[in-house]
């Protein structure tokens, strides 16, 4: 499948509110030219990281969606400086002579470089950029084929860590230019191919249990299977997504990772979800659901976006984590440079692009969120699609499919797994099939100007039982989204354990509304035990009001229960098998 391109895509919603607020009070606001161009204007660090690459590629992305003055002005400025820092032989970074290539996250930044001014060509044509990301290619090519035996970062880390990004950049230079030698730089100089990618838990020797850096070459694999498609290159992909699903490596915001690492104690503490793990866990399921069409990868990009990527951002755009705990107070990172601020710039300015995928038979609905798309559906009959939704408030969808004149093909629905009942109605007539949670539901008919699809998802809350460190309590869900308990609304809360908390699930009562996160958000109520108390003969004298997840004060989502095996539990939807070596 392929995504429709976001200069082809206009969104509203709370996706398009993130991305809105990501350009405006973020990336126009950042100190470009101190804190990301200096450092490569005066090339004397002996070690450091910053991050340019992926600012590059978030500026070019946002500035093709945005149409934007200020951003496309910005995108020049960035192209402009890049060019005049590149040196004469290629080299484009922030080291001194005597530090290049070698020295920790040189190779790295590069690989981000190519990949920006790749993906800037891509969008502008600008073929400046595409000649800038070649040398710089040429350059690690050359040197380290020079040196084949010579570890970037002297083995401080891994060299799989040390350079991560680099094969994404040199296949996507491949695909570009046609040049061999950017292909066989993966195939034969780094064995892309035979790489098996091992799950290694914890943060312990050379960190081979990495999960960004794990899931970047990931991508790589699948990239190269669509260039030669060899079946055994997806088996890798296929071990990580079972290992976070059915083996606990996935917690239920969404995101992986503990301290960066892989983990599966189901722990939500203090270096939870690193902020580059869940947006490579974003684009992973993305690279896979193209090739696949699996729903289950988008129902877990889907709550990653809701819940663990959006509660990275401050709700006004402007603060970035880097990590995104679910158990304790969360911190914001205080620089607008390195990896995970610019990882969150790169990943929200390609979220236009899994609203909508044209299929070989048609148009598939990723996402649900307010929008409009032009699809080209035949060069002469192009498509305008629109959702009219307050998902994920509801799970109710209006589609208005205009085609410039009738055609036949097929709309495809994703149904999320965690629906258990959804109707569809084309024209206000009921469609036949059933349309199952975990599937996507198929129309193929000849498409008219103005017909209207309704889908309807029922949207209960469900309590999901723990697993592992959250054996025992429960965490509340309603559509992709978690609910957490803020201790800051809840003064008679001040010093109390709050996994102390027994909560009474029958109590629930909800949604209300609760512009905490974002207007038009949503809260719940529920009564609670404290510390200590008689439940469940005692009667709760606590009264707790649950917002979503992204809300900057949550510290809990999982809640101890009387009844560990309460018949209203249910099991986590995602955590379940879906490939077997």
């Amino acid at each position: 499948m392929v995504p429709i391109q976001g200069r082809d895509v206009v969104l509203g919603g709370e996706i398009g509110r993130r991305i809105d607020i990501t350009v405006q009070n973020n990336l126009l606001v950042m100190d470009i030219d101190n804190d990301f161009l200096l450092p490569f204007k005066e090339k004397n660090r002996r070690d450091g990281y910053v991050g340019l690459g992926k600012t590059l590629e978030a500026v070019s992305r946002f500035a093709a969606y945005t149409k934007n003055e200020r951003v496309e002005a910005l995108r020049k400025h960035v192209i402009k400086e890049i060019l005049a820092a590149q040196e004469p032989d290629g080299y484009l970074g922030i080291m001194e002579p005597g530090s290049r290539l070698w020295k920790l996250w040189d190779i790295h930044e590069m690989s981000y470089l190519i990949q920006g001014l790749t993906v800037n060509y891509q969008l502008f044509h600008d073929k400046d950029s595409l000649d800038a990301a070649r040398k710089i290619a040429d350059y690690i090519i050359h040197n380290w084929a020079a040196q084949p035996d010579k570890i970037p970062g002297a083995g401080e880390i891994s060299t799989l860590m040390a350079v991560t990004g680099s094969e994404p950049a040199m296949l996507g230079l491949y695909q570009v230019t046609g040049d061999d030698r950017y292909l066989k730089y993966c195939t034969e100089f780094r064995q892309l191919p035979e790489w098996t990618g091992p799950i290694v838990l914890g943060r312990w020797g050379t960190i081979e249990g990495h999960a960004y850096a794990c899931m970047s070459r990931c991508i790589a694999q699948l990239r190269l299977y669509q260039i030669q498609p060899h079946p055994e290159w997806l088996d890798t992909t296929h071990r990580a997504v079972n290992f976070l699903t059915k083996e606990d490596g996935m917690v239920i915001t969404g995101t992986c990772g503990d301290h960066e690492c892989w983990h599966d104690t189901q722990e939500g503490t203090i270096n939870l979800g690193e902020t580059c793990a869940t947006a490579y866990l974003i684009r992973l399921m993305d690279e896979l659901f193209r090739i696949e069409a699996k729903p289950i990868y988008s129902d877990i990009m889907e709550r990653a976006i809701y819940n663990s990527l959006f509660a990275a951002q401050s709700p006004d755009g402007r603060k970035i984590r880097y990590y995104t705990p679910f158990d304790g107070p969360r911190s914001y990172f205080d620089k607008d440079t390195y990896c995970c601020p610019c990882n969150f710039r790169r990943i929200v300015s390609e979220l236009p692009n899994m609203i909508y995928y044209r299929s070989p038979s048609g148009i598939l609905v990723n996402l649900y969120t307010a929008s409009k798309a032009t699809i080209a559906w035949t060069p002469d009959n192009p498509v305008q699609i629109e959702q009219e939704t307050d998902y994920p408030n509801s799970g109710n969808i209006l589609l208005h499919i205009n085609p410039k004149t009738a055609a036949r093909f097929t709309i495809q629905l994703r149904i999320p797994l965690w629906c258990s009942e959804a109707t569809i109605s084309v024209n206000d007539q009921p469609t036949a099939l059933r349309a199952e949670g975990g599937t996507l539901h198929s129309i193929d008919r000849e498409w008219q100007p103005g017909d209207r699809v309704v889908l309807e998802m029922v949207m209960p809350f469900r309590w999901v039982k723990g697993r592992k460190a959250q054996a025992g309590r429960a965490a509340l869900m309603r559509g992709p989204m978690v609910f957490t308990l803020s201790r800051a609304r809840h003064p008679e809360l001040d010093n109390v354990d709050l996994r102390l908390l027994v909560a009474d699930l029958s109590s629930l009562t909800g949604p209300k509304p609760d512009s905490t996160v974002r207007e038009g958000g949503l809260a719940c109520e529920l009564h609670a035990w404290g510390p200590g108390e008689w439940y469940p003969f005692a009667k709760p004298q606590l009264t707790l009001t649950l917002t979503e997840f992204p809300d900057p004060d949550g510290e809990l989502c999982y809640f101890k229960i009387a009844d560990p095996k309460d018949p209203m539990l249910e099991s986590d939807e995602l955590s379940q098998t879906v490939y077997s070596p």
